[in-house]
């Protein structure tokens, strides 16, 4: 090379060391640029229902069971119910909405031995804030009658229903109410969290004028 390219040893040895330095970064790049294999992420599966992780677990479940429906927006409604006479456990229990006479006598612990409940029509619903008398007189304005029999409408119970809290099946019993109107009644309630006032019954989809006028009187928010 010295020969034919006029270059002298030193200038040879200066050139060959920079070519050196040349490759040993190109294949430092490259090796440093390569593609690397990622590891996937593990996939962390949900506790089952039921079981927690330690001691915390187990209440962070219940908290977060005890609160659904305020995470959901559809907290299940309850009433309550003030049970008294001759049971185990007399008192105000709280019930899910829905609930009979039946469910009252088992949140209360059950009926004591030798009472009568000839008369206790157990299937019947319970009303937020009703008196549940067993086996004595009931109070004034407690008891929700039912239809008479040979009639063809239901008459209209003698406390307030709960707008906020009856089921379809409590509404139906309401004088001009039928199954339709009651689901539109249950409808408006869920998309509105509820009524404030009985006058926000009027904004409900085949209750006109006269029926509210009907209607007033029968229900609370």
């Amino acid at each position: 090379m010295q020969a034919r390219c006029g270059l002298e040893r030193r200038s040879v040895i200066a050139l060959s060391a920079l070519l050196a330095l040349a490759l040993v970064l190109a294949v430092q790049h490259f090796w440093t640029g390569r593609t690397q294999p990622v590891r996937a992420p593990e996939v962390v599966r949900a506790a089952p229902a039921g079981q927690g992780g330690g001691v915390d677990g187990g209440k962070g479940l219940s908290a977060a069971s005890g609160s659904f429906g305020q995470a959901g927006g559809t907290a299940a409604p309850e009433i309550a119910v003030d049970v008294g006479g001759k049971v185990r456990d007399p008192g105000v229990h709280r019930l899910p909405a829905g609930s009979r006479v039946e469910d009252a006598l088992k949140a209360a612990g059950g009926v004591r031995p030798g009472t009568k409940t000839g008369g206790l029509n157990r299937a019947r619903f319970l009303v937020d804030g009703e008196q549940l008398v067993i086996g004595g007189p009931a109070p004034a304005g407690a008891a929700v009658p039912a239809a008479p029999a040979g009639t063809g409408t239901a008459a209209g119970p003698t406390t307030p229903v709960s707008l906020s809290t009856a089921t379809v099946d409590q509404l139906d019993t309401l004088p001009g109410v039928g199954p339709v109107l009651a689901q539109h009644i249950v409808d408006y309630r869920t998309r509105n969290g509820g009524f404030r006032s009985v006058d926000e019954l009027r904004e409900v989809n085949g209750i006109g004028d006269r029926r509210f006028a009907d209607l007033r009187d029968l229900v609370r928010p």
